[in-house]
């Protein structure tokens, strides 16, 4: 059995975030493939929100070590403001002083043949980088979304620092990861010979284990709300990366022409955190009897209520065209139909074209919108809603995406 020493800020007991699943499901499923997993992972104080629910879902006796790290905006703030450098290249950046000293024991002590790190949050880098340079060990540096971007992060020297990062990650990586195809054309096109041949696209996917206790939900409790058709979005709705500004304009007109009846249509948007700028929307485009702004739930939890969903809503601007939310996945895996807002020409369209989806509209445009939203409608009720293949949700489990990262360990040097 070999060892991979794993760096990640996402992990259990952080809720909120999708990222989690990717890291606990390869770590999960690297053993079946001849891999133990070494989490190295952040102090739970970093954490703003912490939930218990999936500390069981690891393998037993899996060594996790959790290493000192503050997050600047908490811990560090006075009056709400705290010194720049230690948000460079995130609030977690304190993190690198921990994990990088107990990355060094544990490299001792378990002697690792590959370290292997994710992005988000950008100081896992760091930490793979430094660890990587005193150890001689390969690294698969992971990046789930590209990093510096045409105006992300906004700040110029944050920004910066993010460039040095994802430059070092290139040059010195056996291979870098990519959750999307377009974010590997990126990185192509923007280094050019230097990526050379090491980039690779793992994309996410969605794990059986977690659904299997979910999957009589529909039989055993019902649709959400009988008798209204109910669309669920799961998950953080960002600002600019998941404007629903044109949603809600959209649902206004629809029902100011009657092309959506009242009671037709609930838009449940679950744990979508900017609750202060959502309200604010709903306020000011007089939607807020169709959507509801839902508490965070358990994982598992949430799963099931997409289960009962009668739709699922996808959010994804033009700007992640080289992206694909990770809850994509997990909606494949519902067999319910999909609405995605999103540019037809980027990579989440392009995901969703392949299973089967018929139902993608541009998230700028209220008018395109509109008329996908009604024809979403009535396919759905009619039953007639594209469903993707049996193959092709088999093909994006996360026990097939651990098998591609195994084939890939495989190719490391040494």
């Amino acid at each position: 059995m070999k060892r991979l020493l794993m760096i990640a800020y996402h992990f259990p007991p952080l809720a909120g975030s999708s990222g989690i699943q990717r890291t606990i499901s390869f770590a999960r499923h690297l053993p079946s493939f001849g891999w133990e997993p070494l989490i190295l992972t952040a102090h739970p104080r970093a954490y703003e929100r912490v939930s218990h629910d999936q500390l069981g879902d690891l393998p037993p006796r899996t060594i996790v070590e959790r290493a000192f790290a503050l997050d600047s905006s908490r811990h560090l703030a006075v009056m709400g403001r705290y010194p720049g450098f230690a948000a460079r290249p995130d609030r977690w950046v304190s993190w690198w002083l921990g994990a990088v000293p107990r990355g060094l024991a544990m490299i001792k002590t378990h002697r690792p043949d590959a370290i292997w790190s994710t992005y988000p949050i950008a100081t896992a880098h760091l930490i793979g980088r430094t660890l990587q340079r005193a150890s001689g060990l390969p690294w698969v540096a992971d990046f789930r979304d590209p990093m510096a971007q045409d105006g992300y992060p906004a700040d110029p020297r944050v920004w910066r620092s993010f460039k040095r990062i994802e430059e070092s990650a290139v040059r010195h990586a056996s291979f870098c990861v990519f959750a999307a195809p377009g974010a590997a054309r990126l990185y192509r096109e923007r280094y050019g010979d230097a990526a050379g041949a090491h980039l690779e696209v793992i994309e996410n996917g969605y794990d059986e284990e977690s659904f299997a206790p979910c999957d009589n939900a529909l039989a055993e409790k019902g649709p959400l709300l009988p008798g209204t058709f109910t669309l669920v979005h799961s998950g953080i709705v960002y600002p600019s990366e998941r404007d629903p500004t044109q949603l809600f304009r959209a649902l206004r007109q629809m029902l100011d022409s009657g092309t959506l009846k009242p009671g037709e249509l609930r838009l449940r948007l679950r744990a979508p955190a900017h609750e202060g700028l959502l309200r604010k929307l709903l306020e000011e485009i007089r939607v807020g009897e169709i959507v509801e702004i839902a508490p965070p739930l358990p994982y598992r939890q949430a799963l099931e209520e997409m289960l009962r969903a009668d739709g699922l809503l996808v959010l994804q601007a033009s700007n992640c065209n080289d992206q694909i939310p990770a809850k994509a996945y997990e909606y494949l895996r519902c067999r319910r139909p999909i609405l995605a807002l999103t540019d037809p020409a980027g990579d989440t369209a392009g995901l969703l074209r392949g299973a089967g989806s018929r139902s993608i509209a541009r998230l700028d445009s209220m008018e395109d919108i509109a008329g996908g939203l009604r024809r979403f409608l009535d396919s759905a009720k009619r039953s007639d809603a594209a469903s993707p293949t049996e193959a092709f949700v088999a093909g994006a489990s996360r026990l097939h995406r651990t098998q591609e990262l195994a084939e890939l360990l495989a190719r490391l040097p040494g």
